[in-house]
């Protein structure tokens, strides 16, 4: 559904991913997992047009495009409309705003629009939290209650394709259990995920295939249910060599 083709990208001058070719799988979550630095985060603002790139980014077999494009890096916002949807690091709410104006804003794209109130009680039926506070400030949530709203938030555009980043980053263990309870569920919906984790054990509990990075390059691609934890962590903090792209 997903396909890179030897994509580069960084910024500016200094560039971070260099001729990364990947695929993710229709339905399946994909772990994206590596140091600080490696270039997981650019990775997925490349493939959301955040970025410029070279190479070939491709949903469903097509050049990713822009609504009235014949080419050309699409825009964010056509992407979010085509289905292809993040949820960011540090989970970026809109501070001023209550929880459920985050929330509806999610729903931009039109062919969300109609469905926004439906859209709305799912969300509350995921994070009965947030029903709870609806009305209160983005702002004065705790990190757990933020990171819900930047994932609801992100299932209001209804995602074909969800790109997540370090959904678990500076949260309390009981607060990534249910996060990650919430991501399961919407893989056993069928959701397609791309999740970048720095946390192994975890992403590796929820993954079908798992994408080690390290300076900018894919340094290991394997399913997640064949994969070495300890030979991981050597490849992981470089305390073995590799075959760049090495893969079973």
């Amino acid at each position: 559904m997903l396909e890179t083709r030897n994509l580069t990208s960084g910024y500016g001058a200094i560039t971070v991913l260099w001729d990364v070719s990947l695929t993710f799988r229709q339905g399946a979550l994909t772990a994206i997992v590596g140091p600080n630095g490696a270039g997981k985060t650019t990775l997925l603002r490349a493939l959301t047009g955040l970025l410029p790139y070279s190479g070939e980014i491709l949903m469903d077999g097509k050049p990713l495009k822009g609504k009235g494009q014949s080419k050309g890096s699409a825009k964010t916002w056509d992407l979010a409309a085509q289905g292809l949807v993040m949820v960011p690091e540090g989970r970026l709410v809109f501070r001023d705003m209550s929880v459920e104006e985050n929330l509806c804003l999610g729903a931009y794209p039109e062919r969300c629009r109609a469905d926004l109130a439906a859209n709305l009680e799912r969300m509350y039926a995921f994070f009965p939290r947030l029903k709870e506070r609806r009305r209160q400030l983005a702002g004065s949530l705790s990190g757990g209650e933020a990171q819900m709203v930047a994932m609801g938030r992100g299932l209001m555009a209804k995602p074909r394709i969800l790109l997540i980043d370090e959904p678990s980053l500076g949260l309390a263990p009981v607060i990534v259990n249910e996060v990650f309870d919430i991501i399961r569920r919407l893989k056993g919906e069928g959701t397609t995920i791309v999740l970048i984790e720095q946390n192994t054990r975890i992403a590796l509990s929820v993954a079908d295939d798992v994408h080690l990075m390290r300076s900018g390059k894919v340094i290991l691609s394997e399913k997640a249910a064949g994969i070495d934890l300890d030979r991981l962590h050597d490849l992981y903090f470089a305390r073995e060599g590799t075959t760049e792209g090495a893969s079973r």
